[in-house]
């Protein structure tokens, strides 16, 4: 029998320098977030290190002082500190990584990790770490693939550097010619390979429009967003409504590529529910462009779900990422819904009475629940369809019973609403699509 073996932990640190722009509560919930992306990768964060200055070390990014505390927790020659996350590990252990709550330049990292003895990621790093594992469709490996090598390109002079005079050696035919350094001929490499990319890209991008024009042109058709940040309870969400095994994690950006499923129980006009990559402060520019793909869902969509944390103590800064994001990519016309989920995390029933109501006064037009809830996934289902059937018409039409026909078509297309009958035929009032309707409303007058 066969024994399982048991991952090893990979412990890390992280590391913030607090500017004096930038407020304690802000400042702590980006590093909430960095130790639950660090939990994404399969880190356990064991201590964080945070430094007040009025700007960043130009050398390091950290100051010289905080660079030497870290080496000394780093070779394990200093005790547990204030922000130890976790108080129970060996008594000698391997720092695998420091992990920084910034983007910094390819000189201060390589510096850094001189200094500290351990591998550095910076918070752009870490994320499209993120999205390299998790990205499944070709669409999204590719947009992932580009943005990482834009992110690399800069940092492979620094990679010379560290790599001494073989890194910087000059390429050429029979030693004749300058001819190009390593460096030189990676980065054009680099180029080449996000050009081929590119091209990919907009080839599929073709043919996903194609697709969504035939989506748009389906009988009935209507489509809602899901939108917001990551970890919001947006895949829960969409499971709730759609009734489909979509993945559900309890990690940050779990959802990658987008996932489209009909409104469960399927309604009149029939809706396709989409969940889109989730927001986050400070998402990288490459990924922002990279990723408008997915987004592009939440510019065809007739209705967005604006999927909130109610139990985040943040969740106000989160909400203004997404607004910020969701006009960058020209959604902000896209008629919204706010969906302040997860009420069920908010302490007792009392905390969770008094968070509802203080929610509904702030935003008079919100949902409050729990994805978990069946009862507020009814209610939410009948909030979307009611969003959808008022612009539908309602009609009553006569069918004489030799022309009965046409009945089967009405109860497949559109809702039924009454239906009675006499000696001469029946009656049918029923709601649809305007051009349904009337197509219906005319071959009812033809038979008749």
């Amino acid at each position: 029998m066969q024994k399982e073996v048991k991952e090893k932990s990979r412990y890390a640190i992280v590391a913030a320098v607090q500017l004096p722009t930038v407020n304690d509560v802000e400042f702590n919930a980006s590093l909430s977030e960095l130790r639950e992306l660090a939990k994404t990768l399969g880190y356990e964060v064991v201590s964080t290190f945070v430094q007040k200055r009025a700007n960043f070390d130009m050398t390091a990014y950290l100051g010289a002082g905080k660079r030497q505390e870290i080496r000394d927790f780093v070779n394990n020659e200093s005790a547990f500190t204030e922000f130890d996350e976790i108080t129970a590990i060996p008594n000698h252990w391997d720092i695998d990584t420091l992990l920084v709550d910034h983007e910094i330049s390819p000189s201060q990292a390589r510096n850094l990790e001189k200094e500290v003895g351990c591998e550095v990621m910076d918070r752009t790093m870490v994320i499209l770490e993120i999205f390299h594992r998790n990205a499944r469709s070709r669409a999204a490996r590719a947009q992932v693939e580009i943005a990482r090598l834009g992110y690399m390109a800069p940092r492979l002079r620094e990679a010379a550097k560290l790599a001494g005079p073989q890194g910087r050696q000059r390429s050429g035919e029979g030693g004749r010619g300058a001819g190009e350094s390593h460096t030189e001929l990676d980065r054009r490499k680099i180029r080449d390979r996000i050009a081929e990319l590119q091209q990919e890209i907009v080839a599929m991008d073709v043919e996903r429009n194609t697709q969504r024009a035939r989506r748009q042109e389906r009988k009935g058709l209507a489509a809602v967003a899901l939108v917001g940040y990551t970890n919001a309870g947006k895949s829960t969400l969409m499971r709730a409504l759609t009734g489909s095994e979509v993945l559900v994690a309890n990690k940050l950006f779990a959802t990658l590529d987008t996932t489209v499923r009909a409104l469960h129980p399927e309604s009149v006009p029939r809706v396709l529910v989409s969940d889109t990559v989730g927001f986050i402060k400070n998402l990288p520019h490459g990924l922002v462009a990279s990723f408008k793909s997915t987004l592009d869902e939440a510019l065809d969509a007739s209705l967005l779900l604006h999927v909130i944390d109610a139990s985040d103590p943040g969740f106000e800064r989160q909400l203004e990422v997404t607004n910020k994001v969701l006009g960058e990519i020209g959604a902000n016309d896209v008629p919204r819904l706010r969906i302040f989920n997860k009420i069920d995390h908010v302490g007792d029933a009392a905390a969770q009475t008094a968070q509802e109501a203080s929610l509904r006064a702030k935003y008079p037009d919100c949902v409050v629940m729990s994805a978990r809830n069946p009862a507020d996934v009814a209610k939410l289902h009948q909030t979307i369809v009611a969003f959808f059937q008022q612009d539908l018409l309602e009609v009553e039409i006569f069918l004489p019973w030799s022309a009965q026909q046409l009945r089967g078509e009405i109860y497949a297309s559109c809702q039924m609403l009454e239906e009675r009958s006499d000696s001469e035929g029946a009656f049918f009032r029923f709601r649809g699509e305007p051009d349904t309707v009337n197509k219906l409303c005319a071959q009812a007058g033809h038979l008749a």
